[in-house]
């Protein structure tokens, strides 16, 4: 019996192995488009697109609220995973987004503090980043009005989750978002994808590097994806995994 059972167990490994059920294949995007927006001041039609950093601050805060617009274009994940693993023939196993902390000295963004914000999927990705600065806004693009138009126009937009901000002006973060079925649309589409960061909680006051801050600090989502084995390999597997059930069933009926 224990020579059986090790034997089922080998075909289960070998065609585990085979059919690569547990190959896993990574792919980071950076965004090509970003942009913090705010209501401070008579900044609320301002743009800050090319600006070095990017932003999240609650309502309420001295220097008003923040939110941030961030656009990936997915072609490239979605080409990479087709590489390795054949068009069709992958599955999203996970969605994270890193954003790296950064210092400011400029009067115009709120203290950094810890809180909790909000991720959506915005399905508007009309929006244009523009080329105003923190030192210098501008009115090419979006701004704290336009945002808030495109979001309210969206009803079908969809959250993926809310996240906790340590505090700090560095380091890494690394943020798992919900995998709805926008995100995982755009994903096997390779279409553009849009994320709106917002506070969720009174306090929080993020500060972290845009797309056109320093290379290694930039935004960006690592996809990881997983292999779909071949439907004969699969059965193949369904019958070994079978087997050894079965086997047990009879081992604990004789023991």
């Amino acid at each position: 019996m224990k020579f059986v059972v090790k034997t089922v167990l080998a075909v289960v490994a070998a065609f585990t192995t085979s059919a690569g059920l547990a190959q896993t294949f990574s792919v980071s995007v950076q965004p090509t488009a970003d942009a913090f927006v705010t209501s401070g001041g008579s900044l609320s039609s301002s743009n800050f697109g090319g600006a070095g950093s990017l932003a999240i601050a609650a309502p309420g805060l001295p220097q008003g609220e923040f939110q941030s617009a961030l656009k990936f274009d997915l072609s490239t994940a979605q080409s990479a995973l087709d590489a390795h693993f054949g068009a069709g023939q992958w599955a999203i196993q996970s969605v994270s987004l890193q954003l790296t902390s950064s210092p400011h000295n400029n009067p115009i963004f709120n203290e950094i503090a810890a809180g909790q914000f909000n991720v959506s999927l915005m399905q508007n990705n009309s929006w244009v980043e523009g080329t105003g600065t923190g030192g210098v806004p501008g009115s090419d693009g979006i701004s704290f009005n336009s945002l808030l138009g495109i979001y309210a126009n969206n009803s079908t937009d969809q959250a993926l989750g809310t996240f906790s901000f340590p505090g700090g002006s560095s380091g890494q973060n690394s943020y798992t978002l919900t995998l709805s079925s926008g995100l995982l649309n755009d994903l096997d589409s390779g279409s553009n994808l849009s994320l709106r960061l917002f506070a969720a909680d009174s306090s929080v006051s993020y500060l972290f590097t845009s797309r056109s801050g320093s290379a290694s600090a930039r935004p960006d989502i690592l996809v990881q994806a997983v292999a779909i084995p071949e439907p004969g390999t699969a059965a193949l597997c369904g019958l070994a995994l079978g087997l050894l059930c079965l086997v047990q069933t009879v081992r604990r009926r004789k023991g």
